[in-house]
Formats: C-alpha cells, structure tokens, sequence
C-alpha cells in the first residue's frame, strides 16, 4: 500500500491553486486546506469587528482578539467540497469578495496572525494525507513536504480569471480595479518581512498562462503520483 504523502502548493494570487489543489485532493482522497481562506476569515473578523477598512488597520485589537478567532473547514452537503467555517458561521461566499481581497495582504503580514494559522496548518497535516495551499506552505508550514509547487502565471492572465469569477458570482467590480488588486498583492506578499511568497528549494514551477484548467491538472497528477511512489520506495528501503 502506497503511503500518504503532503503536498504543498504555493503561488501568486489568482494561480487557479485552490482549483487544482481540490480536484487533487478529491483524486487522491486526500483532505484539502485552503490556507487563503484562513487568512481571508481573519480579515473578515477584523472588518466586521472594525479593526481594518482601506483607511485604517487597528493591528493591536486585532492581535489581542486572536484567541477569539476558530476557523474550521466543514465539507457541504450540496458541493461535497470543504467551506470555511468562522465562528461557526460559514463564510465560503463572504470570504472570497473584492474588498476582503484588497486587505487579505495587510492582515496576512502580521507575524501573530501568521504564527496562530501556521501552528493549526501543521496540526491539520500531522497524519500527511494532505493537499494544502498558500503563500508559505512549502518555505514554513511543511517544508519537508514530499511534493512543492510553485504556481504562476502573468497578472493580465491572473487579474482576467479572477475579473471573471467575481463577475459571474454577480459583483460589481471593473478589471482595472482587479488587476490593481492583483499588482498590489503580488507586491506586499513577495515583500513582506514575515514568511515572504518566494519559491520554495526544491518545489516544481507550474506557469499555467498558457494551460487550460485539464492540462494543469494532468501535469500535476503526474508530479504527483511519481512523488507518492519515490517516497513509498524510499520508505521501503529506508
């Protein structure tokens, strides 16, 4: 019987990582963690409670509020797919808007937010059997991971996509305004002091600019099962 292993998939916003890292997970039977949604249920915390809008951001209410904070997944009956859970509320659809995507960056900078998701991340992983994606999952969370994957794609593609999404969920937002978002993200997430997006040492680069949704998909399941069968073997002779 083949082991379970830990997948990582790391990348620029709007990559398609939450995408193909569930259809994977699905694949293998393996359990699926949205790291971004997360990151993005503790930014809602913080705008409902009213420590963070585009003019300010109360970074000590939020720290001190952190205990406060229980994120979950729970699988939905409809989808079958996991959704987000916030103080046992389920936030799937409130988590994914524009104006929390123009603050998951800020909030996601700050080290105790980081330190508190980072230490539930490696619990959720402790028996492998995971697909987990993010930022910081293949250089902090698992960097042991059996297989890393770093996604990318140019922001004109990746700002299209995500126009699209919120268009077809029925926001009313402009390209511009989502490709601005895409640029600043990509800015505060690459610059940041604490955990950086880089690529991390030894994971595999996927630019899917020019892939459809099942070419990504087959290129990946392919790492995926040479990096079950190398570490199967290697435990057998280990």
């Amino acid at each position: 019987m083949l082991e379970k292993i830990i997948i990582a998939i790391d990348g620029y916003s709007s990559t398609g990582k939450s995408t193909v890292a569930r259809q994977l997970a699905k694949e293998l039977g393996y359990i699926y963690v949205d790291t971004g949604a997360m990151y993005r249920s503790v930014t809602l915390y913080a705008m409902q409670h009213g420590y963070i809008s585009q003019e300010h951001f109360d970074q000590d209410a939020l720290i001190q509020n952190l205990p406060n904070i229980n994120i979950r997944f729970e699988v939905s009956t409809v989808t079958g797919l996991a959704e987000v859970v916030l103080n046992d509320v389920n936030v799937e659809r409130s988590v994914r808007t524009l104006d929390v995507s123009r603050l998951v960056s800020v909030v996601a900078s700050v080290s105790e937010v980081r330190k508190k998701l980072v230490e539930q991340q490696q619990l959720m992983g402790k028996e492998k059997g995971i697909v987990m994606d993010g930022r910081d999952i293949g250089t902090v969370v698992f960097p042991d991971a059996a297989l890393k994957l770093f996604m990318t794609a140019t922001a004109k593609d990746r700002a299209e996509r995500r126009y699209k999404e919120l268009v077809d969920r029925g926001e009313e937002v402009t390209y511009e305004d989502v490709l601005k978002n895409v640029v600043n993200r990509d800015h505060i997430d690459s610059t940041r002091k604490d955990s950086p997006l880089r690529k991390a040492a030894g994971a595999v680069t996927i630019d899917n600019s020019n892939l459809t949704l099942e070419e990504q998909f087959q290129q990946i399941l392919a790492l995926t099962k040479t990096a079950i069968q190398n570490n199967s073997t290697s435990s057998c002779t280990g």
